[in-house]
């Protein structure tokens, strides 16, 4: 126990852990006045709960840390084929929240099969790949992104785009990561743009409606305070309020105004300007730079992997984190539609927590076998001069 722990990356460790105890604490902040007069509970309703949740995932993440990532193949399949099988059960006894049926009730926990895609594809296209030495045939590169494409429609059919498109964001970061010749991979890239271009002609061609009205006022996401009465700007709008409020220092924490019910979803998809408006642009930044500090780790552990199973782990973890972070602020900033996407380690949500925890957990997994592989090396240079 104590040789593996060694080996981990201190630095990660130390950055996810004052990332956690930060989102409980921003959590129970932003929560507990809607926890008493929205749901008639006490306080600390949501924060017991997430508390729970994050106990779990590093209950998780420490029996991750002793299990090699090689073992993983079969688990990989099957975990893909029951999340394939539990997206389609959604549609017979999947709960609706936010127009979209995306959740399993059990025991007063909602479970949401899409995020626990995204840690099994993650895992499953790792595994396959990372077993290939050449990717010269369409075997190679495609086919295993067939089951993801399936489980990217499946989300769509929700319908849960946002969620949809990180799927899609990850499989992308996964593909070009992929050590493949510059000229087929620009031929690659070719081919999806001409694809894109196709589609896009056809869906305008056809008249087809493809969204529904909810999802396609999200598109009106610029001057959200010109539409503060509207759905499309209301959020928005008190979000900015909230980061106006802060100023440079914040109001301190627990005093948000913003929280009293003006801004909806205030612990879940807009906890940043709740952070913002109690701890200050100061606060923000500070936050920002431990996502910084979290990415450039997981990448370097992405780059120094010995094989290149661990790296499509590590890296696939990298863009899981770095897209949920790009669309959520980018959503709250009104600089793209607004998704409800949840802001890594911030943002209350049990399944979420659960599987960032997990990726990082098999990232640290793929640090430790990077260093053992490296002593062994070592080890076998000094006994092969002797």
């Amino acid at each position: 126990m104590k040789d593996k722990f060694n080996k981990i990356d201190k630095t990660l460790l130390f950055v996810t852990i004052i990332l956690t105890v930060l989102g409980l604490i921003m959590i129970f902040s932003s929560s507990s006045i809607a926890a008493v007069l929205q749901y008639g509970n006490t306080e600390y309703y949501f924060f017991k709960k997430q508390l729970i949740v994050v106990l779990a995932g590093f209950f998780l993440s420490f029996i991750i840390y002793f299990i090699p990532t090689d073992k993983y193949k079969e688990l990989s399949v099957i975990g893909i084929v029951a999340i394939i099988a539990a997206l389609i059960a959604l549609k017979t006894y999947g709960s609706v929240t936010n127009n979209a049926q995306s959740w399993f009730r059990v025991f007063g926990f909602s479970i949401q099969p899409s995020e626990f895609a995204k840690t099994f594809i993650i895992l499953f296209l790792a595994c396959v790949y990372g077993s290939k030495k050449k990717f010269e045939t369409v075997y190679n590169l495609f086919i295993p992104l067939i089951p993801c494409v399936v489980i990217f429609l499946l989300v769509c059919l929700e319908p849960d785009l946002g969620t949809a498109a990180i799927i899609a964001i990850i499989c992308m970061f996964i593909f070009f990561s992929l050590p493949v010749g510059k000229d087929k991979m620009l031929n690659i890239l070719k081919t999806s743009v001409i694809i894109i271009i196709l589609f896009a002609v056809f869906a305008l061609q056809t008249n087809q409606k493809y969204l529904t009205d909810t999802q396609s006022n999200r598109f009106n996401f610029k001057n959200p305070c010109n539409r503060y009465l509207e759905e499309t700007g209301y959020q928005v709008c008190n979000g900015y309020i909230a980061i106006h409020n802060g100023g440079l220092w914040g109001v301190g924490l627990g005093k948000s105004t913003q929280k009293y019910l003006y801004l909806p979803e205030a612990y879940t998809d807009f906890i940043f300007p709740i952070v913002v408006e109690e701890l200050g642009m100061v606060g923000g930044l500070v936050v920002l730079a431990l996502y910084i500090l979290l990415l450039f780790k997981i990448l370097e552990i992405a780059r120094n992997a010995s094989n290149l199973r661990g790296s499509i782990i590590a890296f696939g973890t990298f863009g899981y984190i770095l897209t949920h972070i790009g669309v959520n602020l980018g959503g709250i900033l009104a600089l793209i539609p607004l998704t409800g996407v949840p802001l890594p380690f911030l943002s209350y949500g049990g399944s979420f927590m659960i599987n960032l925890l997990i990726l990082l957990a098999l990232t640290q997994r793929v640090a430790i076998e990077t260093k053992e592989n490296k002593y062994k090396k070592e080890v076998k240079k000094v006994v092969g001069g002797k």
